[in-house]
């Protein structure tokens, strides 16, 4: 069993040719591509969050309007950065977004990308502490916004107060089950093991940091395996799952050779990010047979519980809708689920 669903950029652009224009017409859009993943029979929805560019940067709202319009499939983030975030502010949005989706979120948050604006924290009104680094406050705001949807009070009373007692206010409104469907980005084996040793799911990264040559498939393999290992031995039953992502593109008619049929990647991305050599997997465009194959001889797709497909939600609803049911076909003939029948 392995659950497929999209994770999308939803870039827009005001500029000749563009089918998504507005940040308007990009919010709207994710609305139905939920809509359309549900019918193909995907599991899940995703959406990037970056901010100060023309992409998704206010995920609660727009969860909340998938929420509405679908309901069965989960409802993710790939990552929300959380130097952006009020921990506290954050747990009461997501447990209302929670809350109206039914229990479906699926919030993975981390320490985030490189952002187009070099001081986005501090516009935000965000600063490092002496000798903190933003790995370092990240984590800190992950411990708080974790046990604040879980739960733990965070605040007191007046009663609370007089009396010299612990804090007795939780934030409200709380969604039961939300505290064990939080994810973790890691970029790193390190930090895939840190979120196994805290309890949470892990989303491994598009890249990964520290790259030691072998090829990307195989080095995010090892980092799913030593997550599990972390995992198992923390004792923990607040995570568990995996999930990556790919490009991947089934070619099966004209606008699809339009599109992808130069896109085809045999060899990996390799760059240099946050000090690190960083590496990338290939795009996968060929007939179904090919990718399928390609797929196949992926050992982080066949280690990970769920695939995130990377979606060119750019190029429009109609377009996307058309992708995933390929990818659901895809996903059926390689067995990954009993039935990947649409939805009613």
């Amino acid at each position: 069993m392995k659950k497929i669903g999209f994770l999308s950029f939803g870039h827009y652009r005001d500029v000749p040719g563009a089918r998504v224009r507005t940040a308007g017409e990009a919010l709207r859009d994710h609305v139905e591509l939920a809509v359309a993943a549900e019918e193909a029979g995907f599991d899940g929805a995703w959406v990037r969050v970056h901010h100060f560019d023309q992409s998704l940067a206010a995920p609660f709202p727009l969860l909340a309007a998938m929420a509405a319009r679908t309901s069965r499939i989960d409802l993710g983030t790939g990552v929300i950065d959380l130097r952006y975030e009020n921990p506290l502010y954050m747990a009461g949005e997501a447990a209302a977004a929670d809350l109206i989706s039914g229990g479906r979120l699926q919030l993975g948050i981390g320490r985030g990308s490189p952002e187009t604006a070099v001081d986005g924290q501090a516009a935000y009104g965000y600063a490092l502490a002496n000798g903190e680094t933003w790995s370092d406050d990240t984590r800190r705001r992950a411990d708080r916004f974790r046990r604040a949807v879980a739960g733990e009070p965070m605040a007191h009373s007046e009663g609370a107060v007089r009396h010299g007692a612990d804090a007795d206010l939780p934030v409200r409104p709380q969604s039961p089950g939300l505290a064990d469907r939080i994810w973790w980005g890691a970029a790193t084996q390190a930090t895939g093991i840190w979120a196994g040793d805290e309890g949470m799911n892990m989303v491994s990264s598009t890249l990964l940091l520290g790259d030691d040559g072998r090829p990307f498939h195989v080095q995010q393999a090892d980092q799913v395996r030593a997550y599990r290992q972390a995992y198992a031995a923390s004792g923990h039953t607040t995570g568990g799952m995996t999930a990556v992502t790919r490009s991947v593109f089934p070619i099966v008619d004209a606008a699809d050779r339009r599109y992808f049929a130069r896109e085809d990647e045999v060899s990996d991305g390799t760059g240099w990010l946050d000090n690190s050599v960083a590496r990338s997997g290939p795009t996968i465009a060929g007939v179904p047979e090919v990718v399928a194959g390609r797929l196949a001889a992926d050992e982080a797709v066949a280690e990970a519980d769920y695939v995130l497909f990377a979606l060119p939600s750019q190029l429009g609803v109609e377009y996307n809708a058309q992708l995933m049911r390929n990818l659901a076909a895809v996903a059926t003939e390689m067995g990954w689920t009993r039935s990947r029948s649409p939805v009613a």
